[in-house]
């Protein structure tokens, strides 16, 4: 059996990510930097969009499923008067319009995208049709019909007009937002067109701008420990999340797959609540109290 190359490195690293820069690139970038046999990350930043990107190493990786839908916060700026294939400046020009939109109208339409709304992803994206990654089809010239989803917009802000035709946003909203259509459909409506001409996240779920590093900074160490000590633990991401304390006996329990009884614990933690099991500060694993047990639903070796 081939062994693959690393070391059993855990723990979040937050990275700014540059613009121009893919998310995949630079997941498989920070796992060579580190020395990581496993990594990888929650929500996918466009290559044009910067920001804070989440990577989780070794064991840590499987507390992305449980962390991948929380909220996330953005900063965008709108071109207006030219629309591009892509929604954003990587795109080819596809429509201009002369008309500007004026602070008053924009306020006016902000509230209209606040709530539940549906918007359909750019063809340029990664959304699977058939199999296949949208913006694959879309670069070998195929028709691409996505179809609407629903989302959340938590919160937008007007943040002021800028030079040369561009407008500043702050978003607040839920996986699986595409900032690339808001812009577009804001823009519709208006009776204009346009695209986002800067994209930066500042917030995934827990993680901020407070807890980033910068790839430079990363690439510039020279050692592997150093770059290490950027790390966060694996617990940093369930802050959110009650803890349960258990022996070692139990944590052995958890680490086999097997269920402790919820008689010690009753009344303690709603039924299906899903808590994060410690043993003497260490991550044992996540468990489901259930109404005649506690079942582990992720187990880790830290």
């Amino acid at each position: 059996m081939k062994h693959r190359k690393g070391d059993a490195v855990n723990g979040w690293l937050i990275l700014d990510k540059p613009a121009g820069m893919g998310s995949t690139y630079i997941v498989n970038l920070t796992r060579r930097l580190l020395n990581a046999k496993k990594n990888g990350h929650i929500g996918t930043l466009d290559p044009f969009a910067s920001g804070v990107l989440p990577i989780a190493f070794g064991e840590t990786t499987k507390l992305i499923d449980f962390l991948d839908d929380e909220t996330k916060e953005y900063e965008f700026t709108i071109q207006w008067g030219i629309a591009t294939d892509s929604a954003d400046s990587e795109g080819q020009i596809i429509e201009t319009c002369n008309k500007i939109p004026k602070k008053e109208e924009i306020l006016q339409i902000i509230p209209l995208f606040i709530g539940q709304i549906k918007q359909t992803p750019p063809i340029f994206s990664a959304v699977k049709i058939n199999g296949k990654r949208a913006y694959d089809l879309a670069r070998q010239g195929q028709e691409v019909i996505i179809a609407e989803r629903t989302v959340n917009i938590y919160k937008l802000e007007y943040c002021g007009n800028l030079p040369n035709n561009q407008t500043s946003f702050k978003v607040c909203c839920s996986k699986g937002t595409y900032i690339r259509s808001l812009g577009r459909d804001m823009a519709k409506m208006l009776g204009t067109c346009g695209y986002l001409c800067r994209l930066r996240r500042t917030r995934a779920g827990i993680f901020d701008e407070k807890s980033e590093i910068s790839l430079e900074t990363l690439q510039n160490m020279l050692y592997v420990d150093e770059r290490r000590k950027f790390l966060l633990p694996s617990e940093t991401s369930l802050r959110g999340i009650a803890v349960m304390a258990v022996s070692e006996v139990e944590a052995a329990k958890l680490c086999h797959g097997q269920a402790l009884s919820p008689k010690e614990r009753e009344n303690l933690f709603p039924l299906q609540t899903i808590v994060a099991a410690v043993c003497d500060k260490r991550l044992v694993a996540l468990v489901r109290i259930e109404e005649t047990k506690i079942s582990p639903i992720r187990v880790f070796n830290l």
